[in-house]
């Protein structure tokens, strides 16, 4: 899944970008809203997590714009004030929910994780294909029961390649699925994380590369 965080506090915004990365999502961080606006026109998120003071855009008016143009994302706004009226204010401006500061990371991360889920069709809550069984509850992954350790941008990329069911992953999806922003288009990332993850799932292979398309299992 893709996130953007928009916060103006750089540590805090830096350290939960961080920890999302670590949970093998891709993460891009606005500091201001202009520019959280300006990734949400160019980028497809699940989920944007909305300081709601923000300078340059405030997160109220990114919220009204976002429900004017009927975006898919879904907002998990962020705020100093945990007043009960405050919260109704930033769900009816168009927040899908809401958490004050300061806040517990493990909560932040299981209502990103909610959010993100009601925006992609239902999956099973294990996924299995060619003996290998992703236990996407557990974050773990099996090989003929066999425990295979990956890191957390292996298991992004198998994830995303597990989802399709067999159907055939661009690296341009890959990229925009398992990575931020950051990373140069041109770079052999995706090949690399690739060569890795078939190596630790082992033989015989079940990553076909399909020449000029991309990959599938």
């Amino acid at each position: 899944m893709r996130i953007l965080v928009a916060e103006d506090e750089r540590f805090l915004a830096d350290l939960v970008a961080e920890g999302l990365r670590k949970r093998a999502m891709a993460v891009d961080v606005a500091y201001a809203g202009d520019g959280a606006l300006e990734r949400l026109s160019v980028n497809d998120y699940d989920v944007l997590v909305l300081d709601r003071d923000l300078p340059g855009v405030h997160g109220d008016d990114i919220c009204r714009e976002l429900a004017r143009q009927g975006a898919a994302v879904r907002i998990l706004m962020l705020t100093a004030s945990g007043a009960v009226h405050e919260r109704v204010d930033g769900l009816n401006l168009g927040a899908d929910d809401y958490l004050a500061k300061p806040f517990a990371f493990d909560e932040l991360v299981a209502r990103v994780m909610a959010l993100a889920r009601r925006n992609v069709p239902p999956l099973p809550p294990v996924l299995e294909h060619g003996g290998i069984t992703l236990d996407a509850a557990r974050r773990k992954v099996f090989r003929e029961g066999r425990p295979v350790p990956l890191s957390p941008k292996e298991y992004a990329v198998l994830e995303v390649l597990m989802q399709a069911r067999g159907m055939i992953v661009s690296t341009e999806t890959l990229l925009e699925r398992a990575w931020d922003e950051n990373t140069d288009p041109f770079t052999t990332v995706v090949k690399v994380t690739m060569s890795k993850l078939r190596a630790k799932l082992g033989e015989p292979a079940v990553i076909v590369t399909v020449p000029g398309s991309g990959y599938r299992l």
